[in-house]
């Protein structure tokens, strides 16, 4: 629950006193009207851009129309002060008194503090990773498959129905060269020198235990047979084995799917959803048999001056129309990925969440247009893309790995620095920037590491009941003395704004989900870490401040309250993020 909910009620109550009085018209919408905690805290506790939208149909400019706000604000008991500031935001001060009432209410909800229902429900398609199952999963899918996981975890939060997808591209040129990479592994497994992984086929040590499974299986019979006959029963094997390494090195990280979405399921058997799929766009009028032109100022060689099949993707925003049946009449993969956004439709889910590569940033435009085109403009569909991450040690570049042979490994770099840090240093910066990820600097236990910095406060605020337990038995985390303590001591600065910090995690929820954007709960999590380690720092000069006061029980249980509330939303933030809450450091 927002605890800004009522505030934002009496700016809505006095635009409607405005409209009464004649000031703003009845017919005048009020929907765009926010009220949100400012991004400079010294602008007060809350910001509202009322006078802004109001002023056009007010015939006011917005400032003229914020002084007819402010006197209506000026008179709640709660709000200590109200400016107004540039063209006409409105900024509140709330009063000392309020602060404690929030502090309740945050101890009160527990850990429900900060749930929400904006999603009422409606059913989310979040799907993420989706690499070629063709070998391990390397760094670069691990920042997209922690955001898209975190992502989830919002959502849900928010009160959405998720469904967590991974799409398997089991199908195409680059699996047949998994199964003849695979089949030369088997080859070695029966005692041949294979000499140098041919060019164009998967080089890595990953295959070899597939190699292994295929002689317990067929001993040496696969030898005899043609390529024909071999390859799908080598591209299955080497298929599931990926998969299941796949899954395996995703657990590591906490990520789980709740949907694996076959690419070959699309065409096997009988049912071609893929045709089903073109059908369906040709009888709207959507396909026509055409020619492109060639690209402009660019040689691309993957253009054909041919007639072909085409989408009328420019219908719907996209600069060029796509074809969809290739040259030797097997379907594009862009034609697969329209079936498969045709089934999550057919699922009926509302909204559709991709989060893609930054090699894919290029697909954004058809894919918005495919959906729109498969929906009827009734379903959305919003793409993040994940930049590329830059691995080092100690400040220098980190190449490959062995066992991957190019690149490094998701698993690689969980089992060095385990999987808090990756996961809470990917969100550690907004998604569609570059990201330098220094294996050395995760681990350090100082301020410059926000992973350790947060979970350090955690654990820190977990002693503070230990150490109290020493002189006040009574007040345990779960006990009434402090659960329900008379907080009015609370009147440090320091104190209030740890509250004001506790009092924006439900704005900041509702926000990143909203958004799509987990990054602003990490940025969060790591201002409120700082507001708790500051106010420990100050009790260590000031011995008045200190947590634990021995002669003022009704203090002590007043700023143990305060801890608890902080140790809980913390463990809330850091578990949406798919990271631990350590009670204590190591």
């Amino acid at each position: 629950m927002d605890v800004f909910a009522g505030f934002h009620g009496r700016v809505l109550a006095a635009l409607q006193q405005l409209k009464h009085d004649g000031v703003v018209p009845h017919e005048a919408s009020i929907e765009g009207v926010t009220l949100e905690p400012p991004k400079d805290a010294s602008h007060g506790d809350l910001a509202t851009n009322a006078a802004m939208v109001l002023a056009k149909p007010s015939g006011l400019a917005p400032r003229a129309l914020a002084e007819r706000i402010v006197p209506l604000l000026a008179s709640d008991p709660h709000i200590e002060s109200v400016e107004i500031a540039g063209p006409g935001f409105i900024n509140l001060t709330l009063a000392g008194n309020f602060w404690p009432s929030v502090l309740r209410m945050v101890l009160e909800q527990g850990d429900g503090y900060g749930m929400s229902a904006i999603g009422k429900g409606k059913v989310v398609n979040v799907e993420y990773v989706s690499a070629n199952p063709t070998g391990p999963m390397h760094v670069g899918h691990c920042r997209g498959a922690v955001f898209g996981d975190a992502l989830a975890n919002l959502l849900v939060f928010a009160g959405f129905d998720v469904t967590r997808e991974y799409y398997v591209n089991d199908a195409g040129t680059q699996v047949d060269a998994l199964a003849r990479s695979a089949y030369l592994r088997y080859r070695e497994a029966l005692g041949e020198d294979i000499g140098e992984i041919p060019e164009g086929l998967y080089p890595g040590d990953y295959l070899k235990p597939v190699g292994v499974l295929l002689v317990e299986q067929h001993g040496s019979e696969l030898l005899g047979l043609p390529e024909s006959e071999w390859l799908p029963i080598v591209r299955d094997a080497a298929l599931t084995a990926m998969l299941a390494m796949i899954e395996k090195d995703l657990g590591e990280l906490g990520i789980h799917h709740d949907v694996f979405f076959s690419e070959r399921s699309l065409i096997d058997g009988s049912h071609d959803q893929v045709a089903e799929t073109i059908a369906d766009l040709k009888a709207n009028g959507l396909v026509y048999a055409g020619r492109l032109p060639p690209p402009k100022g660019k040689v691309d060689e993957k253009w054909e001056n041919r007639e072909q099949l085409l989408f009328r993707s420019t219908a719907f925003g996209d600069d060029m129309d796509r074809p969809l049946v290739k040259s030797d009449g097997g379907y594009t993969y862009f034609a697969s990925d329209m079936a498969y956004h045709h089934t999550k439709i057919a699922r009926g889910f509302q909204h559709l969440i991709n989060v893609f590569g930054a090699d894919h940033v290029g697909y954004i435009t058809r894919m918005k247009a495919a959906v729109a085109a498969l929906s009827d403009g009734k379903v959305d569909l919003d793409i993040k893309v994940c930049q590329l991450v830059k691995l080092f040690r100690g400040g220098e570049p980190v190449k490959m790995s062995k066992r991957a042979g190019t690149f490094v490994t998701l698993r690689d770099v969980v089992d060095e620095v385990g999987s808090d840090p990756v996961r809470f240093m990917m969100l550690y910066r907004k998604n569609d920037a570059p990201l330098d990820f220094d294996l050395a600097k995760v681990v350090e236990q100082s301020k410059d590491n926000p992973v350790f910095y947060v979970q350090y406060a955690h654990a820190r605020a977990h002693s503070v009941f230990r150490n109290a337990a020493e002189v006040f038995p009574q007040m345990t985390a779960d006990s009434a003395a402090v659960r329900s303590a008379d907080l009015s001591p609370l009147k440090d600065a320091g104190e209030l704004d740890l509250i004001r910090k506790l009092s924006a995690f439900p704005v900041v929820v509702e926000g990143a989900a909203r958004a799509h954007e987990p990054h602003r709960l990490a940025f969060y999590l790591y201002d409120l870490a700082s507001a708790f380690h500051t106010q420990w720092t100050k009790g260590n000069e000031s011995p008045h401040l200190r947590f634990i006061q021995a002669t003022d029980g009704t203090l002590t249980a007043a700023r143990l309250a305060l801890i608890l509330a902080t140790q809980r939303v913390l463990a809330t933030g850091l578990a949406l993020l798919g990271v631990q809450a350590p009670q204590e450091m190591r």
